[in-house]
């Protein structure tokens, strides 16, 4: 009997959080400031609370999670000029700089974790996955 998706995904996950924590320590970035950054880092300016929605997180938490990427330069917040109560958020110069370096680490990482597997099932898996996820 094989075990449930949802045991095997959760494993999986929490091996990939473990080997991506200090990657992102190494680059001062947290899971949820990588989130963030990932999607900004995809498309245009989005109001604090499109960005909550669209990453799946609290939208009253996530603005001490903003507060520290502006701090560091990552990002932008001003006022949304349609509605002066939404701010932007913009991925700055430096934070696409730092996001690229994160990103490159957790690619390398993933490769070696995938390593393991013949070339046809990493095609297969790649492939399948984010059907699975949408």
């Amino acid at each position: 009997m094989r075990e449930d998706l949802g045991a095997m995904f959760a494993r999986v996950t929490r091996r990939l959080i473990a080997a991506e924590r200090p990657l992102l320590d190494a680059h001062g970035l947290t899971m949820w400031g990588y989130v963030a950054l990932n999607h900004l880092a995809r498309g245009p300016a989005e109001t604090q609370l499109a960005l909550a929605a669209a990453i799946g997180h609290d939208k009253t938490r996530l603005i001490a999670v903003l507060d520290a990427l502006e701090a560091d330069g990552l990002i932008t917040r001003e006022p949304d000029p349609n509605d002066r109560r939404a701010r932007l958020v913009r991925i700055t110069a430096e934070g696409e700089r730092r996001h690229g370096a994160a990103v490159a680490d957790i690619r390398a990482m993933e490769e070696e974790l995938l390593g393991g597997l013949a070339a046809e099932e990493r095609a297969t898996l790649l492939a399948v996955l984010p059907r699975l996820a949408s």
